[in-house]
């Protein structure tokens, strides 16, 4: 991963629109959820590597799995990992047999101050991942300001105590780089909002898709939704 720059302890994630509602990036030593509209795991496996290179840097990166999720949305490989732009030598990969291991391998690998990010991959909605939960990944991501994220899959939203949310989805591409459609719906440092970002494998970075209006979700304010 490409060292990165960062703003009072936040990684800009390359999308103008996006850092300005973010205050600058996705906040470090914190935890963020991104949750997979049905049917588009890999989109979300896209946009939270995206988002775990920004946050980690020249750090390495961990990724937590259960032994389900590789089953049912497909394993991941070095290969994907470099065309994406990661380098699978700061990518380490932890198996877990259930939720319960997933989360305590968790809260002990955000003790390690030497990790950029932890990836947590949970899917369904075990009740171990609850409010609780969430505050643990919370206060031990910022103890020793090593971030998680929690990457979600066939789950809907609940009561966490996360910096970010996000609703992720694939969007129509003209070009070979990856498009997503990325909903922010929760944001403790500012405003909500709906883009269109392309992922450039090249700079390890997020873009706005040129060509793309998102228009206003329709349970949220018109001011939250942005042409990308």
């Amino acid at each position: 991963m490409n060292g990165i720059a960062h703003i009072s302890g936040r990684a800009p994630l390359g999308h103008g629109p996006a850092d300005t509602a973010l205050q600058g990036g996705l906040k470090r030593g914190s935890l963020h959820e991104i949750f997979a509209q049905a049917g588009h795991e890999g989109a979300a496996t896209g946009f939270a590597a995206g988002a775990a290179a920004r946050i980690a840097g020249a750090k390495p990166l961990l990724w937590i799995r259960q032994d389900y999720s590789a089953l049912e949305f497909g394993e991941l490989s070095a290969t994907g990992l470099f065309e994406f732009g990661l380098d699978p030598a700061r990518v380490f990969l932890f198996a877990a047999a259930n939720a319960e291991d997933a989360l305590r391998a968790g809260l002990d690998a955000l003790s390690c101050a030497a990790l950029g990010c932890v990836m947590i991959e949970i899917p369904g909605t075990p009740k171990i991942l609850d409010l609780v939960a969430s505050r643990r990944l919370t206060l031990a991501a910022a103890q020793k300001n090593v971030t998680a994220i929690l990457l979600r899959f066939a789950a809907a939203p609940a009561a966490s105590t996360a910096e970010t949310r996000w609703l992720i989805r694939a969007a129509p591409k003209k070009e070979i780089r990856p498009v997503f459609e990325a909903e922010l719906i929760r944001n403790r440092a500012g405003r909500l909002g709906h883009w269109v970002m392309e992922w450039n494998c090249d700079e390890t970075s997020f873009a706005a898709d040129r060509g793309a209006v998102v228009s206003a979700p329709r349970d949220r304010p018109a001011e939250a939704a942005c042409v990308a």
